[in-house]
């Protein structure tokens, strides 16, 4: 008999400006709502602290640190919701005009683990790379637990690189966590969807992934599960959807389809 860890997650979707006050608000607005539908991990979007499109060198002016007024105040609302958040910040660097795209896992005791973003959105006309510095690909990936569920992290433009998703599940991911800003564009939305459901379908995992509401973001933020059913998901609305993951659902899926013990190839670094 298998010990059966649940955990409510919810994705929050919403359109981060310019302004971190009024980001910080939607956010304690919609942390609000997720628990009170029963969320104990709730997951915001890519750039929840600061997003202005085009992208430019207002971003790194407004970068914090880990340690700053932002990621503070998330761990304050984690502690009086008694919840996990996990949203994607513009951390402050030492290189001049650039910033790193990172996302945070917070509780009440300040952040669990941290993801830097490997693959820079330098594809579909935008470069991302003049303004970010991306993340080691030699680093470990932080596998942290929430309710007895491993959780990883990946940002946004990696959910195209399947390899990324495959290395958190052999660090032991039980649940990848995708916060976007997914632009929208001719047949996005459906790339968006395809790639998150078929990460979750070929690794035998749970996806949950948040994405930016519009008018620059495809919306759409999802949770799937580990056959691919896509379990909740929200349209355009700025809002809130829950779903429960199941650990033992992993493991009756996994026993009908054991991918991953049958795979032939590991994951490295190049």
């Amino acid at each position: 008999m298998v010990n059966d860890a649940q955990l409510g997650v919810a994705v929050a979707q919403f359109a981060p400006g310019r302004d971190a006050v009024e980001n910080l608000d939607r956010i304690t607005g919609l942390a609000t709502l997720a628990a009170d539908r029963g969320a104990q991990l709730i997951v915001f979007p890519e750039y929840s602290s600061y997003f202005a499109d085009p992208m430019d060198g207002s971003f790194a002016r407004n970068a914090q640190q880990l340690d700053g007024r932002f990621v503070e105040s998330l761990r304050t609302l984690a502690a009086r919701l008694t919840v996990t958040l996990v949203a994607g910040v513009v951390e402050k660097v030492d290189a001049s005009g650039k910033f790193s795209n990172t996302l945070v896992a917070v509780d009440g005791t300040g952040v669990i683990a941290r993801y830097s973003k490997l693959h820079l959105y330098d594809a579909f006309g935008q470069k991302e790379s003049d303004w970010v510095i991306p993340g080691d690909p030699a680093a470990e990936p932080e596998i942290f637990e929430v309710r007895g569920v491993k959780v990883g992290m990946q940002t946004c433009y990696d959910v195209r690189f399947p390899e990324v998703t495959r290395r958190l599940v052999d660090a032991g991911a039980d649940l990848v966590l995708v916060p976007a800003e997914w632009v929208r564009g001719p047949l996005k939305e459906h790339h968006w969807r395809t790639l998150v459901t078929a990460r979750a379908i070929e690794n035998t995992i749970y996806v949950a992934a948040a994405d930016h509401a519009p008018p620059v973001g495809v919306g759409n933020s999802l949770i799937v599960g580990p056959m691919g059913v896509h379990m909740v998901e929200i349209g355009e609305a700025v809002d809130v959807a829950v779903a429960w993951i199941s650990t033992e659902r992993l493991a009756q899926v996994r026993a009908k389809n054991p991918a991953l013990s049958l795979r032939r190839f590991k994951v490295e670094p190049i």
